[in-house]
């Protein structure tokens, strides 16, 4: 088996371009332990993909700076700084905040979960985990985009949310939405007053076949809600008995 050699950002293909459809895309492996990183780069090459490694936060951060993955592979436990305050870290800033993570991870209880959730993490793998399953993972990743269903801008309340231009103001301030916050506000908005359990809003904002269990509505809720709360506009996303969740413009 051959050595794989890091991929240069100039000779990538254009930010997302057309990884949906099958073609390669570009990964970024954040993993200290050289062994794990390139089991991983070497799966993923075979798969068609472009691979880029990094061993720390420090150096897969200047490496994001540079030129923007289709999607990072990032490990909890890293030197320095851990891979949970990265993921923090490019969520709050604007030219990263929406490259797809998923958290690679020996944790596996359902707190550490939570908080690889809340961190920004799209996803979250425990290890040990074999080649295939990540491989899955990344697909069902990578195809989550604005679900079918999704209409144009909304407005209800002072809430104005514009798809083309990824924003969302409450009575002309912006809010800063993560990319998975964002497409769950734009659905519920755009069908205020439907209930919706959380099996089927994994499955209209996620998209389908995702593997991420039904406890990460509720984290992307929360988080969504604390945006909103400033506002006072957190009551308008309800909390349906019996499970699942809606959109009431007459809560707020």
């Amino acid at each position: 088996m051959g050595a794989i050699t890091h991929a240069q950002p100039a000779a990538w293909p254009q930010p997302g371009a057309q990884v949906r459809d099958g073609a390669a895309a570009r990964i970024l492996v954040v993993e200290d332990e050289p062994a794990i990183r390139e089991l991983i780069a070497v799966s993923l090459a075979r798969a068609g993909h472009q691979v880029q490694r990094a061993g720390d936060a420090q150096e897969a951060y200047v490496l994001v700076r540079e030129a923007l993955p289709d999607l990072i592979l990032l490990d909890w436990m890293l030197p320095g700084m851990s891979g949970v305050d990265l993921a923090r870290r490019l969520r709050a800033e604007p030219k990263s905040r929406e490259v797809p993570i998923i958290m690679l991870t020996a944790r596996s209880g359902e707190q550490d979960r939570i908080v690889g959730l809340e961190s920004g993490a799209d996803d979250y793998v425990t290890k040990p985990f074999s080649p295939r399953e990540l491989l899955a993972r990344i697909a069902a990743v990578l195809r989550r985009g604005q679900p079918a269903a999704m209409h144009g801008a909304c407005e209800t309340n002072g809430i104005m949310l514009d798809p083309a231009a990824h924003r969302v103001t409450v009575a002309g301030d912006e809010l800063a939405l993560g990319p998975v916050e964002f497409r769950l506000l734009h659905f519920l908005m755009a069908h205020a007053e439907r209930h919706y359990s959380r099996a089927q809003l994994l499955d209209q904002v996620w998209g389908g076949g995702v593997h991420v269990d039904e406890r990460t509505v509720d984290v992307h809720i929360h988080r969504l809600r604390a945006t909103l709360k400033a506002s006072g506009r957190d009551e308008m996303i309800q909390t349906v008995r019996g499970g699942g969740y809606r959109f009431s413009a007459g809560a707020a």
